[in-house]
C-alpha cells in the first residue's frame, strides 16, 4: 500500500533521514520504533507532506505523494494523528469531529455513528470543549477525528504518550479492531514495548535516520531492544 524509496531529508545542514527504503503492507499494523531523535516523526511528516524530503519517492497505491500538497492526503483517505494530538481546544467535541467531514469523500454531513460506539466518552462529552477533556480523552478525540475521513491508511504518532493506562488499553483495542475487522492499514510510532507487541503485526526500526530492521513484530528480540531501543 505504502512504499518509500530512497528517501533523504535534511534540516539545515543536518542529514536526518538516510536513503530510506520501506514498505507498509496493506492490512498490516506496522510499528515504527527507535530511540528519540532517530527520525521517526520526521518520516511521518514527510509522508504527510508537512516536511519536504530532499530526494526519493513516497508511493501510496502507486501514486507519488511527494508531488501533491499536504491536504490531498485526506482526500486520498489517509488519516493522521500527530504527536501532541493538536485538537482544537476552543471547539466542542462535536465541532472537532465535524471538521474532518470537509475532507471526506464522498461528502456527508453526519459523523459516523460507529465512532461513538468505539469512543463512548466522546458521545457523553459531545458539547464540551476539547480543551476541557483529559489527555486521554483528547487522544481519543484526535483518533476519532482522523477516522471521520473513513481512511484506508491511519498514521499515529505516539498515540499512548502521556495517557493513563486504562485509556491506553482502550486505544489498543480500537486499533486492533480496526486493523483486524475492517482491514484498516495502520502505521504508528510507539515507544511502549508491551503496547507495540500487543497491537502490531509488523515492525520497522530506525537508528540515526537509517532503516536498520524490517520484519514481523515477533522478530523484536531482546538483543534488538538493547541495540536500538534501550537508552
Amino acid at each position: 500500500m505504502l512504499e518509500i524509496k530512497g528517501l533523504n531529508q535534511f534540516y539545515g545542514g543536518s542529514h536526518i533521514l538516510w536513503d530510506i527504503d520501506m514498505s507498509i503492507p496493506e492490512g498490516s499494523c506496522t510499528c515504527l520504533m527507535g530511540r528519540n531523535g532517530m527520525g521517526k516523526t520526521t518520516l511521518l511528516k514527510c509522508i504527510m507532506g508537512l516536511v519536504s524530503a530532499k530526494t526519493g519517492r513516497i508511493l501510496y497505491e502507486g501514486e507519488d505523494l511527494r508531488t501533491l500538497p499536504a491536504e490531498e492526503r485526506a482526500h486520498r483517505r489517509i488519516g493522521y494523528v500527530p504527536q501532541g494530538r493538536e485538537i482544537f481546544s476552543q471547539l466542542t467535541v462535536e465541532e472537532n469531529l465535524r471538521i474532518g467531514l470537509a475532507a471526506r469523500r464522498p461528502k456527508t454531513r453526519q459523523v459516523p455513528a460507529h465512532l461513538y460506539d468505539m469512543f463512548p466518552v466522546l458521545k457523553q462529552m459531545l458539547h464540551r470543549r476539547g480543551g476541557d477533556l483529559s489527555g486521554g480523552q483528547q487522544q481519543q478525540l484526535a483518533i476519532a477525528r482522523a477516522l471521520v475521513l473513513d481512511p484506508r491508511l491511519l498514521i499515529l504518532d505516539e498515540p499512548t504518550e502521556g495517557i493513563q493506562p486504562n485509556i491506553v488499553h482502550d486505544i489498543g483495542e480500537v486499533i486492533q479492531r480496526l486493523n483486524r475487522e475492517i482491514n484498516l492499514t495502520v502505521l504508528l510510532v510507539e515507544q511502549k514495548l508491551p503496547f507495540a507487541r500487543h497491537v502490531a503485526t509488523d515492525l520497522r526500526m530506525l537508528d540515526k535516520g537509517r532503516l536498520v530492521m524490517a520484519g514481523k513484530i515477533s522478530a523484536l528480540t531482546d538483543e534488538l531492544v538493547r541495540a536500538h531501543l534501550t537508552v
